[in-house]
């Protein structure tokens, strides 16, 4: 079967998904949605598809079967919902909304409907990846005591200015950590398992006129009694490569980006020597460490293709919704952890209310232009930046952004 697909949201990561698509063998990119008429329509002459300027005709389309969603991090609930609704598959940007009640909106939404929910992660799908949870789930790791995700990235002033809503907790719905970090945060907690409690620090330390952090570091502590760092920050000059470390009481290995850089085990096997060279350069790009855009669409591909054959054969997709949300909980725990400067258990029985996101974003002293054009948002595995801000509703106790998109 051939599997129409619809993207949501024309701006800098919609490319990536169009890429991914046609890369899959047995899908087809047939329309696209923005909010802004003009980007949909460029993203269509570009992608070969047809464009909509109403969500609603195009989820009324017979020919598209899966809808992906990459609008800002708050403003993927609407459209999720109303895709669901329509019947059809979804598949979501990281992070899967940016508050529990919204995520929990959407995972209800598609399981009534009846469809499949995934929300990106590519980074599961990385070789490196798949290969230290198999030892992990093999038990070569001995009991696991440390678990350490370290994301020191780097955004320039420039670069939180050029985006009315970048820096914002009512679409951002948060810094370095909701934002850059989230994919590490997902793979540490699926790596060493669920996180228990965690303690935390964070600050606004190098940027001005935004509402979020740009450094953070939490101390956890996991189901299985091992501890953990994750710290994340876009005030990192020049940028690194994200890393993970994972360590027990026979083995410990690690990663930067997609390239192992120890694997070291106890009980050693014949393949185990030929790990780090099988994995020596295998990051091809810049990993989104100083450049959104510095990244690939080969874990976006592996990804719809398990979304796919996932549809097909009934099972769930390897990261649904409900995997999608855990990453958000612990991100919403780590904020209240340094907010109150004590330490918070999970899981979490709602969202935590935060002083902080009544903070608000100031704008800069020189105005960037607004313009009805496709941008970047800042994640280049997340929405676009400056995608078209259409809501029904705006997160729990937020008020609305305006619809105006700014030059990056």
């Amino acid at each position: 079967m051939e599997y129409g697909f619809g993207i949501v949201g024309c701006g800098m990561i919609a490319k990536f998904h169009a890429n991914a698509i046609r890369d899959l063998g047995n899908a087809r990119l047939v329309a696209c949605y923005d909010a802004v008429p003009a980007a949909a329509d460029r993203f269509a002459e570009q992608q070969n598809c047809r464009p909509y300027h109403d969500l609603k005709k195009m989820l009324k389309d017979p020919e598209v079967q899966v809808v992906t969603i990459c609008t800002p991090s708050g403003a993927h609930m609407e459209p999720a919902v109303a895709a669901a609704k329509a019947g059809k598959h979804v598949i979501v940007e990281k992070p899967l909304e940016i508050t529990l009640k919204r995520c929990d909106k959407m995972i209800q939404a598609c399981e009534k409907a009846g469809v499949t929910l995934s929300a990106i992660f590519p980074s599961r799908f990385h070789e490196s990846t798949q290969m230290l949870k198999a030892a992990v789930d093999q038990g070569r790791f001995g009991r696991l005591t440390l678990g350490d995700a370290f994301v020191k990235w780097y955004r320039t002033q420039e670069y939180y200015d050029s985006g009315a809503w970048r820096g914002t907790w009512e679409l951002d719905g948060g810094g370095a950590l909701m934002n850059q970090a989230i994919h590490s945060v997902d793979l540490l907690a699926w790596l060493m398992g669920p996180v228990a409690e965690i303690s935390a620090f964070t600050g606004t330390l190098a940027h001005e006129r935004i509402a979020v952090e740009d450094v953070a570091a939490a101390t956890v502590r996991f189901e299985n009694g091992a501890i953990g760092v994750m710290e994340a920050t876009t005030a990192a000059y020049p940028g690194y490569l994200k890393r993970i470390e994972i360590h027990g009481s026979e083995g410990s290995a690690g990663f930067e980006e997609e390239e192992i850089k120890f694997w070291d085990f106890k009980n050693k096997t014949e393949e185990d020597d030929k790990v780090l060279a099988q994995m020596a350069g295998k990051t091809q790009t810049g990993g989104g460490a100083a450049d959104p855009s510095a990244i690939g669409h080969h874990g976006h591909t592996a990804q719809f293709r398990d979304v796919l054959e996932a549809i097909e054969t009934g099972r769930k997709p390897l990261v649904d919704g409900h995997e999608g949300r855990r990453s958000v909980e612990i991100i919403l725990a780590i904020y209240k952890a340094a907010e109150t400067g004590k330490s918070v258990k999970l899981p979490l029985k709602s969202d935590p209310p935060l002083k902080a996101r009544a903070k608000k974003k100031e704008q800069p002293t020189v105005s960037t232009p607004s313009v009805a054009t496709s941008a970047e948002k800042e994640s280049p595995v997340a929405a676009s930046d400056n995608q078209p801000v259409e809501r029904a509703l705006t997160p729990e106790g937020a008020p609305a952004m305006p619809e105006t998109r700014s030059v990056p």
